[in-house]
């Protein structure tokens, strides 16, 4: 493919490795994206997810700090879960040199569904959170804060120390606000009513991916999404006054994320 070259707030229409080949090293600050794992669905036969050489290439064009969010879950076959994100996380790790922040469960809420199975309804996804270097460079978890449910209550007791003895805890008053955690909450992107979003056959909800950014990045930081579909990622980084990158394999999709960005920076 002809050499491309790097600018901010363009999206590329290309196979992702190829693409990620010609983009510098540590020329990115976050990554987020979701890759078609597992056959799950059909994205016009057109994909191949090689997460090892895209961890590669991820690791390469990342900063020093910088952070990578997949969304991802296991497909099911035959009663027995994949393991794809497994053997993704330790093989990044062990075989490439990221380290993993958290595992975050991506609980959505929807249609209750797959009553008729001999399994659970899946009602969440993964978010595997990585990192290069000895530390994220930007980590602030204010926007994520949530409505503490015993706000101005006094708290007083003990706490369990690791080595299994007790800790006095004085008397304090709990705070409005507290860490959300690792389990995070979203509707489905049905819920949001873009029409054009749904086009792509599979989304992940406008919020999540601003948490994430808001959360990993600063303003002016680059934004990176080497399977960017419908263009959540791209959209939420410009509006959040990010600068973007996208990259998909497919000129439809392609298309969408383009009409998404325009309609959004009309009405930024």
């Amino acid at each position: 493919m002809p050499k491309i070259k790097f600018r901010t707030d363009q999206l590329i229409h290309a196979d992702c490795l190829q693409a990620l080949h010609t983009l510098p090293e540590a020329s990115v600050d976050l990554a987020i994206f979701s890759p078609p794992y597992d056959a799950i669905r059909d994205y016009k036969k057109n994909w191949r997810f090689d997460f090892h050489s895209l961890g590669v290439e991820l690791y390469r064009v990342l900063k020093d700090g910088g952070v990578c969010c997949l969304v991802i879950g296991d497909g099911t076959k035959k009663f027995a879960k994949s393991l794809t994100t497994a053997r993704l996380t330790v093989d990044w790790c062990d075989e490439i040199g990221w380290k993993l922040f958290e595992n975050v469960i991506y609980r959505r809420d929807g249609n209750p569904g797959a009553w008729w199975t001999q399994r659970f309804r899946v009602d969440h996804e993964y978010i595997l959170i990585f990192f290069k270097g000895s530390r994220p460079k930007t980590f602030d978890k204010s926007p994520l804060m949530i409505p503490s449910k015993h706000a101005g209550k006094t708290y007083a007791g003990t706490d369990r120390l690791t080595n299994g003895g007790f800790k006095k805890i004085e008397p304090k008053q709990v705070n409005p606000l507290k860490c959300r955690g690792t389990v995070w909450n979203y509707s489905t992107s049905n819920s949001e009513g873009n029409r054009l979003k749904l086009k792509h056959p599979a989304t992940f909800p406008d919020k999540l991916a601003e948490d994430l950014i808001l959360c990993f990045s600063k303003s002016g930081d680059v934004v990176l999404d080497p399977m960017c579909g419908s263009g959540t990622t791209c959209v939420m980084a410009m509006q959040t006054d990010r600068l973007y990158v996208g990259i998909d394999v497919s000129a439809e999709y392609c298309g969408i994320a383009r009409r998404r960005l325009s309609l959004a920076k009309r009405n930024k």
